[in-house]
């Protein structure tokens, strides 16, 4: 599983990446967490409002901090 967090750098993308981290040790799978901070890639994405959070290629959140639950929702769907 390979989840990327998509922001360029602002405090809601930093609490983002924590919560992804979080949620991953509690779900107990295994992921690839990469933070994108490249404002074309994230383009790439349609994404307009960050923070971003994409799972396997798929945008599942943008513009908010998910909690820890909602993460490991997303991660176990």
């Amino acid at each position: 599983m390979k989840i990327e967090i998509l922001g360029t750098g602002c405090t809601k993308c930093a609490t983002l990446e924590k919560v992804v981290k979080e949620a991953v040790a509690k779900s107990g799978k295994f992921a690839q967490i990469e933070k994108v901070d490249d404002i074309v890639k994230i383009m790439e994405y349609q994404v307009i409002s960050t923070p971003g959070l994409v799972i396997d290629g798929k945008v599942v959140s943008t513009g908010k901090v998910l909690s820890v639950d909602e993460v490991v929702a997303l991660i176990k769907a």
